[in-house]
């Protein structure tokens, strides 16, 4: 039986785009037409064996990458979410069906996922919650992997400060890029790159990073360049020895600790330690010091914990206004709750009053321990330090009486809390007909 033709339009012109390259540059590169570019990308000629080698061979990508799912796999997916009940008087011929896999492979291929989502993902996420089991859950993985470690990763550490002094400027990152790799760098107009911060041009060798960005903003995604470009057999070392099996967690993983190599480049573990314990650990002078953002200084003292050279032990919270973690480093036994929001009461939500604006807290747990918390909105989210309040006096920071937060309202059983959005599990609401608190949810037991 004769093989099917391989069409591959969608991938041909996804491929190119990213490469930064027009029909006609693609073209030049392959010796053919323009016009067997724009027929291909059309699915009006297939793809031969030879063309793929040259793309694989030009491109240096991968031909089983390259050629991607064939089209009668992708078929008989589709074929089969298409038998939900939910289609059942959607009249779908097996030709249209055919057509859809073969032509719009992206466009199957995101109604799949969606129904794949809509049958599975509520009874994941119930059997997530019954379990615990944070591996089903990348996001948690990750987590749990740079707690586990203190989020401090010697290796990386070493190898950001052997470059440290050479590379004290954008100067010189810039340069160093050029002499290393043959790529310029270039700030460019934030149209051209269409809302991206860095886009790697591939076919003119270049750069381009938005011009949007700040000065910190700029040395930091320089040194995360030179993280990708240089440091991939350091990083994949230590996520060898995370034996991480998600693809998810170890994309996550492979980002951070790219972070983690750039932000150890700008502050040097060792000169940054110093300076936090002469500094009194305030963020704003350190920051100013290394010439990098807020956030950036306050992440990076979440590092301190080599053994030897221990800092005051710190945990990171990032959060919008709505009360969304977009980032979180767990440390300093703050017992994060793992469903449900945060407590109002505590200060990362309240710095939006005053934007810009750093602001102290002394917050004191129901069980009694209490950790000082320090935070400041960065942009339009608010992220927290905080450590335990037995490490308050060496700080600058200076606070006052204690606040009583919870951990999230259903675990929390403080008596009388304005701020309550919903009552505490276990606890009975009383009835309000001859006694009114004034309290959201008032409860058994106050």
């Amino acid at each position: 039986m004769a093989k099917k033709p391989l069409f591959m339009g969608p991938r041909l012109k996804a491929m190119r785009r990213e490469l930064g390259l027009t029909q006609a540059n693609m073209a030049a590169d392959l010796e053919i037409s323009p016009s067997y570019i724009a027929l291909m990308e059309r699915n009006q000629r297939p793809a031969t064996a030879e063309m793929l080698l040259k793309l694989a061979s030009v491109y240096r990508v991968d031909i089983a990458g390259l050629a991607g799912p064939d089209s009668e796999e992708i078929e008989t997916r589709l074929k089969a979410a298409l038998r939900d009940p939910i289609f059942a008087d959607i009249d779908l011929p097996a030709f249209d069906i055919s057509d859809i896999a073969t032509s719009y492979p992206g466009f199957a291929e995101a109604l799949l996922r969606l129904h794949t989502a809509h049958a599975e993902e509520q009874l994941a996420l119930a059997e997530r919650q019954a379990s615990g089991d944070t591996a089903a859950d990348p996001v948690a993985e990750a987590r749990a992997f740079l707690a586990a470690r203190g989020n401090c990763f010697a290796a990386l550490d070493d190898s950001a400060a052997a470059l440290a002094d050479t590379l004290p400027d954008l100067a010189t990152m810039q340069a160093r890029i050029l002499e290393r790799h043959g790529l310029e760098v270039r700030f460019a107009d934030n149209g051209l790159l269409l809302g991206a911060l860095r886009w790697h041009d591939y076919h003119r060798r270049r750069i381009l990073f938005s011009e949007l960005l700040d000065h910190p903003a700029r040395r930091f995604h320089l040194a995360l360049q030179l993280a990708i470009l240089e440091q991939e057999p350091a990083i994949e070392a230590e996520l060898a020895a995370a034996r991480v099996a998600n693809p998810d967690t170890r994309a996550l993983l492979h980002r951070a600790l790219q972070s983690y190599w750039a932000a150890a480049l700008l502050m040097p573990y060792a000169a940054f330690a110093r300076a936090a314990a002469e500094l009194r650990y305030d963020v704003e002078v350190l920051a100013a010091r290394f010439q990098v953002s807020f956030e950036q200084a306050a992440h990076r003292l979440t590092t301190l914990q080599r053994p030897g050279a221990e800092g005051v032990p710190f945990f990171f919270l990032r959060v919008d206004r709505a009360g969304n973690v977009s980032k979180r480093l767990d440390g300093a036994g703050f017992p994060f709750a793992r469903h449900g929001g945060g407590c109002p009461l505590w200060n990362v939500h309240r710095v939006f009053e005053q934007p810009g604006r750093v602001d102290a807290q002394l917050v004191e747990l129901p069980d009694g321990e209490k950790f000082v918390s320090i935070a400041r909105t960065v942009g339009d989210r608010a992220v927290a330090l905080a450590c335990s309040a037995r490490h308050a006096d060496r700080l600058s920071y200076r606070v006052g009486e204690p606040t009583p937060i919870g951990i999230t309202c259903r675990l929390c059983h403080r008596p009388r809390c304005h701020a309550r959005s919903a009552p505490p599990l276990g606890r009975e609401i009383m009835p309000v007909r001859f006694r009114d608190s004034g309290v959201p949810f008032a409860f058994s037991g106050e």
